[in-house]
């Protein structure tokens, strides 16, 4: 009897922990969502994270389970997941959101939980467990979304600034204005639909591992409905510090170069959700901002802080895999 309570508690405890890991991964991908539209004025901050809120939890209507399939069934056998495993995995990504967010760093809170769920794969398994084909997918989307981005958004800054050559600055600017709003609210509707469905995947693969009756056919309501709520309430308390990075050291942007932004990046959320594929919104919206950027002049962007950046995505899913190795030997100790 006691170890079915200890069981019970045990997996309690983990749920609690994915749905904090949720709302670290809307808290700190607020800026995601809202730094562009707060820094061209388009919206106050508080009216920006709960419009971006909304948008984040009306995507539980709008996309398929295909991402939490991924990270469900795709990344590890979930015959060789545990417990141990699942805490791990949490552990590292949660630790390394906490490192970046401390520094306004806007690294990516999916691949954090990627390397978290590789790194106590390992520790646990070896190699052998690992889905190395959906494995070298995400690892493609790392280079892929980021670029898909960086030209969409470029490509549309230069359509736009082609379409209304003729059209005085300031009606150009009021226009947009509006048209942010749009904009917004789709990448905001992205970025819920990819991220939620990450903590969703995690969650099954916790009830699968535990064998809670019908988890292995498909994923309890409750489970959707709760991941999509917690990283809602994330993004309602915002991410300030990466705000300021994403939003205006990179580039100085205007509404116009705002929705061209979003758009660019709401178009490549769309289709990684559409394929299944969990990529990174930060690296999705930042790839994008560099396009506008650039499209206007080459040293319209601070390459500089960019390159910063690209090295906390490539050093994220090494180094959450090596805390979540450290996390899941003190699982074991633990539980």
């Amino acid at each position: 009897m006691d170890s079915l309570h200890i069981s019970f508690y045990v997996l309690a405890l983990l749920v609690a922990l994915a749905l904090l890991f949720d709302f670290m991964n809307g808290f700190h991908d607020a800026a995601n969502s809202i730094a562009t539209v707060v820094s061209t004025g388009v919206l106050k901050p508080h009216h920006a994270v709960a419009f971006a809120a909304f948008f984040n939890l009306l995507a539980l209507f709008v996309f398929h389970l295909k991402v939490a399939a991924t990270i469900g069934k795709g990344i590890i056998d979930p015959v060789a997941v545990d417990h141990y495993v699942i805490f791990g995995a949490l552990v590292g990504a949660i630790a390394w959101n906490l490192i970046t967010w401390k520094f306004g760093i806007p690294s990516s809170s999916s691949h954090a939980l990627i390397g978290g769920i590789v790194g106590a794969g390992l520790a646990s398994s070896g190699p052998s467990v690992l889905g190395m084909s959906e494995i070298l997918y995400i690892v493609a989307f790392i280079v892929l979304s980021p670029l898909l981005g960086f030209v969409l958004g470029g490509l549309l800054m230069v359509l736009v600034s082609w379409l209304f050559s003729r059209t005085r600055p300031l009606k150009v600017d009021k226009w947009f204005r509006r048209l942010q709003l749009v904009s917004a609210g789709l990448y905001s509707l992205g970025h819920g639909g990819n991220d939620a469905q990450k903590t969703i995947g995690i969650i099954w693969l916790l009830l699968i591992a535990a064998r809670v009756p019908g988890a292995a056919d498909a994923v309890p309501a409750w489970v959707v409905i709760c991941c999509y709520v917690a990283i809602a309430l994330g993004t309602m308390f915002g991410g300030w510090r990466i705000v300021k990075t994403m939003g205006q050291r990179i580039t100085k942007l205007k509404p116009v170069g705002g929705f061209c932004a979003e758009t660019g990046g709401a178009l490549t959320l769309f289709l990684a959700a559409m394929l299944g594929i969990p990529v990174s919104t930060t690296h999705t919206i930042t790839g994008a901002i560099v396009g506008v950027g650039s499209s206007r002049k080459f040293n319209a962007v601070r390459w500089g802080l960019a390159g910063n950046i690209v090295w906390a995505w490539i050093l994220t899913i090494p180094a959450s895999a090596a805390v979540a190795a450290l996390g899941w030997w003190i699982g074991r100790l633990l539980f």
